[in-house]
């Protein structure tokens, strides 16, 4: 099974995101595990995931997080139009195509 971690800065937001998407996974037979975390838990979280999508919000963020990974899995950000409508569907396209990057 595929492991997608969100972050963004507090992790809540995005965890509505995250529901839909899963959602949307379980319903299309997809075997994938997404979560979100925030910022602060990055750390102690990123060996469990294959790939990371960051919320627009903390897009900033995207040279240090691919440099601590250090390559070993892809990092990408969610695209802001697809996050503000919270738009499960695309944002898991998103995460599943950064994961056939892996």
């Amino acid at each position: 099974m595929k492991k997608l971690m969100l972050m963004c800065n507090a992790g809540m937001s995005t965890s509505v995101l995250v529901r839909k998407m899963q959602n949307i996974a379980d319903e299309k037979g997809i075997a994938i595990d997404i979560w979100a975390i925030s910022e602060i838990d990055f750390e102690k979280n990123w060996r469990l995931a294959d790939a990371i999508l960051l919320g627009p919000q903390v897009s900033y963020m995207q040279d240090k997080v691919s440099e601590a990974v250090e390559g070993s899995i892809p990092v990408g950000v969610i695209a802001i139009v697809d996050y503000g409508r919270m738009d499960g569907e695309k944002v898991l396209a998103q995460g599943l195509a950064l994961l056939e990057e892996d």
